[in-house]
């Protein structure tokens, strides 16, 4: 089996529509070994791939994972006329697909052309006006990574954007700002639309993957009780934090340890925890600790769908 490429550089940015609550952990290889900064914002949507090329100084390719949905409902995607989640995505907010990016404020105005709903406050029983007007039932909405399996349970679905538990606000943010642009560019690969890991890693200088921190709890046998926006909640994880740098001989940085120690104290504690969590499970699928976990028997995942790096199908 081919293994990829280790990348010169590894940022995991945990996403969000409010600027302030995006956050990023960057790893970088030194003389003994990989090395994971504290979390630091994300000042601009627009340059950030730039700004990661920049600094891995043309030593090798940049492995940015994001942690919003990276593709379509595969019954959804049927609908479009599309041939392929990136023709969708570059054609979504023009011309007769403008209003893509709008959420709906109205049950009238939900189309396939339009998907995402509620504007405002979920009311009971209103998402089924989102699967009457796409003509689609609750599974056709999840991709094959978001259903419930095992232990996990489904995700929400990507164009329902209410609720604690809603992903629809942040893709629209990370397609029309990042994702989109970077179909455009031929120096960059989404993953797994443009490839397998391994030869995205090989022939692209930016390598883009969808991640899940949630996911790599599980892989670091963290479970939090509670909000992880209340630090107490945090410093009980940090001994599986910890673990885990020893175990695959990463140092962190003085600013990161001293953040785990402590719970991520400060604003924005639990999108800078996922931030460096996310990293972790980045540096595990490109170091080949982990496999990238996406199904070789499914042709529409690679088609529309898209995959959770490091997630086992």
């Amino acid at each position: 089996m081919h293994l990829a490429r280790p990348p010169a550089l590894i940022a995991h940015c945990d996403w969000s529509v409010a600027a302030a609550k995006r956050w990023m952990a960057v790893a970088a290889p030194g003389p003994e070994g990989w090395i994971l900064g504290a979390p630091e914002q994300v000042l601009d949507a627009g340059d950030l791939l730039d700004e990661l090329r920049l600094r891995a100084g043309g030593r090798g390719p940049v492995l940015v994972g994001f942690d919003f949905p990276i593709g379509l409902p595969r019954a959804y995607g049927a609908t479009t006329g599309f041939r392929d989640f990136a023709h969708a995505l570059a054609s979504f907010g023009q011309g007769e697909w403008r209003h893509w990016y709008q959420v709906a404020r109205e049950p009238s105005d939900i189309s396939v052309r339009r998907p995402f709903f509620p504007f405002g406050r979920a009311v009971a029983g209103q998402q089924q006006h989102l699967l009457d007007a796409l003509g689609l039932t609750r599974d056709d909405l999840l991709r094959r990574a978001e259903r419930a399996s095992g232990d996990q349970r489904a995700a929400c679905a990507l164009f329902w954007t209410a609720g604690a538990n809603q992903v629809g606000k942040a893709a629209i943010a990370g397609w029309s700002q990042v994702i989109g642009p970077a179909l455009a560019r031929k120096d960059v690969g989404v993953w797994p639309f443009h490839g397998s890991f391994a030869e995205l890693l090989d022939t692209k200088a930016v390598v883009i993957a969808e991640t899940y921190p949630a996911e790599v709890y599980r892989w670091l046998g963290i479970r939090l009780q509670g909000r992880k926006t209340n630090i107490a909640n945090l410093v009980p994880a940090a001994p599986k934090l910890a673990g885990w740098l020893r175990t695959r001989g990463v140092r962190a940085s003085d600013a990161l340890m001293s953040e785990i120690e402590t719970g991520f104290p400060g604003r924005a504690s639990d999108d800078r925890f996922d931030a460096v969590v996310g990293a972790m499970g980045l540096l595990d699928v490109a170091l080949n600790v982990r496999a990238d976990g996406a199904p070789l028997d499914d042709p529409e995942v690679e088609r529309w769908e898209g995959w959770i790096l490091g997630q086992l199908a």
